[in-house]
């Protein structure tokens, strides 16, 4: 699966949840999904560097 589409069914998940636990269980994977996004596009755009610093 594709971390846009990943991404994308989480947001429909936390429109769905039904209790506080369930809802911040849902953000938080949401929130890691989306870092992880975008360190991958800085690496694509040569943003960072991909290469471990030692």
């Amino acid at each position: 699966m594709l971390l846009e589409q990943h991404i994308e069914e989480l947001r429909l998940e936390l429109c769905d949840a039904i209790g506080p636990v369930e809802r911040r269980e849902i953000e938080v994977e949401l929130e890691m999904a989306c870092a992880e996004l975008a360190v991958i596009i800085a690496e694509q755009e040569g943003a960072v560097d991909a290469e471990p610093p030692f």
